[in-house]
């Protein structure tokens, strides 16, 4: 399944999708993201699934393109996504 986080406003889409078929919930994301963005749980969308999955918190979803902006901005690619070797998480913008 597919999860996107965040939010739409009048200047783009500002999301981080996590696809949840592919997270193993290793926490790889929690540790290299320096905005603290990630936490590990029961994945939201799915309450029958086991295994637990990485989401987005809750009090950064509506900041996305702020709280992610520092690694936007340094042009090199992003911690969370490289972190992922499952290769499960993408920012839209």
């Amino acid at each position: 399944m597919i999860a996107n986080y965040g939010y739409q406003d009048g200047s783009g889409d500002f999301f981080i999708t996590i696809d949840t078929d592919k997270c193993d919930g290793c926490r790889a994301c929690v540790r290299a993201c320096p905005a603290e963005c990630f936490e590990v749980g029961e994945d939201p969308n799915d309450p029958l699934r086991d295994e637990p999955v990485a989401i987005v918190s809750e009090v950064v979803r509506n900041k996305i393109k702020y709280t992610c902006g520092k690694c936007k901005e340094a042009g090199a690619p992003l911690p969370c996504v490289e972190a992922c070797r499952q290769n499960a998480i993408s920012h839209s913008w």
